[in-house]
């Protein structure tokens, strides 16, 4: 019978990387080599090996070790920490569009009201917030506590006419109007701008504060900006639309090679012809896009029924889905992917914004100082505690905003650095003509090809099956 410490020349602990769970290995092997379960556990314990021991595996292998000669077994296993999972905003409404027509109360359907909005009234909830679920700590075999990750507190990104509770856990609309998403995700109420008819002569130009929305087409030569979003219940013509959220055209764009439709969010649309379109985020096309120049911040997505690109230049910071690329006669067709300008201004924006905000948070830290002396000596005048206060909340809020900026920026570097989600992806057939840039590599394609994805791996542009 080998003693507790003469095992040290037959067996070894090894420990995975967290401590999480120890392994026992022969590392000397004799056929004579046998030990008690208790000097096994002594054995265990001058190893550090506090909890979590497999008490049934230790008696197997006490009294049949020859089983574990050529393996390696898990002799004690801690806990797992349970990670944290994070608090949410939940939205009080649906934001996506109900495109079912209206049933009115007699019952008739009215097929003109297919745009319905998400309007609200001043004081009405617009978002609330969920709090995260706290993690709770592992164990590691030595006794040790096994770290978990705690779950990060939602926080409203919180854009115009919006109001938040004192407890910072209900957003409210501080106006009547439209909820509506802006760059980053920022939650609005924008007043509702409504043209029952074509923008043209009879309307000029629109540049509105809030939403616009345009129950007929937007015609050649004529321009609709707008803070919120834009609908268009209609087509587009070689017109210039601007919005800082979202823009939805329910026929297509024939841009005659003139105008722009570009969003601070997204762009949706039935086609798109000889058009030029700019998202932030992503562009959704459900019928084709020819000879048109599309530039989207994350995903170029056409992949309905007819789901065709064809000429042009198509570019996205992430993916582009298409069922067909290009066309028979080999019609010279550009898809970029891995393309984020967007991205490098807005972290250089960041960057300077910070900047600023170091500097006033300097300034106002500079100020409470003197004030703080002020005050210790009794010589704090009322306007002078006024303007303590003042600063105090102007502090804090400069503290939230260097915490969201900091955020933002790491997001936007991890996006940047990220190549492997940049991807085409074809889901019937890409023609010969057709060329595929990622990054900065770029692969011709001669040849028709069948349900194809298109990804940079190991230095160049590799193509497998599409599934």
């Amino acid at each position: 019978m080998i003693g507790n410490y003469a095992l040290n020349q037959y067996v070894s602990i090894s420990f995975s990387e967290d401590k999480g769970i120890a392994y026992l290995e022969f590392s000397k092997r004799d056929e004579n080599f046998s030990c008690s379960a208790e000097d096994l556990e002594g054995f265990l314990h001058s190893h550090e090996i506090r909890y979590g021991i497999q008490h049934d595996i230790v008696r197997r292998f006490s009294s049949n070790p020859q089983e574990y000669f050529f393996s390696r077994v898990p002799i004690a296993i801690g806990e797992e920490p349970v990670h944290g999972i994070d608090g949410q905003v939940i939205m009080a409404m649906d934001l996506e569009e109900d495109r079912k027509p209206l049933e009115r109360e007699d019952g008739k359907v009215d097929y003109k009201e297919l745009v319905r909005l998400n309007n609200v009234l001043k004081g009405q909830l617009i978002c609330r917030t969920i709090p995260p679920v706290p993690g709770q700590k592992g164990k590691m075999v030595t006794g040790e506590d096994l770290p978990c990750r705690p779950g990060r507190e939602a926080r409203f990104k919180i854009g115009k006419n919006v109001l938040i509770d004192q407890s910072e856990t209900a957003m409210y609309a501080a106006i009547d109007g439209l909820v509506t998403l802006t760059d980053n995700g920022k939650i609005n109420v924008f007043p509702v701008y409504e043209v029952n008819g074509d923008v043209d002569y009879s309307t000029g130009n629109i540049d509105f504060v809030g939403t616009v929305v345009i129950r007929g087409n937007v015609l050649t030569g004529f321009s609709v900006k707008s803070a919120g979003d834009i609908r268009v219940v209609g087509g587009v013509e070689g017109a210039e639309l601007t919005a800082g959220g979202s823009v939805e055209i329910t026929g297509g764009i024939i841009g005659y090679n003139k105008g722009l439709v570009s969003a601070g969010k997204n762009i949706k649309v039935a086609f798109i012809q000889d058009g030029n379109v700019v998202a932030a985020e992503d562009v959704i096309v459900s019928q084709s896009i020819m000879h048109s120049n599309i530039r989207a911040g994350r995903d170029v997505l056409c992949n309905g029924t007819k789901g065709l690109i064809v000429g042009g230049i198509v570019q996205a910071g992430e993916r582009v889905l298409a069922r067909t690329i290009g066309n028979t006669m080999s019609t010279a067709t550009a898809v970029e992917v891995g393309v984020v300008p967007e991205l490098r201004n807005e972290i250089n924006d960041l960057r300077q914004e910070l900047r600023q905000l170091l500097e006033n948070e300097d300034k106002t830290n500079k100020a409470l100082y003197l004030l703080s002396q002020l005050a210790s000596t009794g010589q704090l005048s009322s306007d002078k505690l006024a303007l303590r206060v003042k600063l105090n909340a102007t502090k804090q809020a400069h503290m939230r905003d260097e915490k969201r900026i900091k955020e933002r920026v790491l997001e936007i570097e991890r996006m940047l650095e990220d190549t492997t989600r940049a991807r085409v992806e074809v889901v019937k057939t890409i023609y010969g003509g057709s060329k595929i840039v990622i990054g900065r590599y770029t692969r011709f394609v001669k040849d028709p090809t069948e349900r194809v994805v298109f990804q940079y791996m190991d230095g160049d542009i590799t193509l497998t099956p599409y599934n």
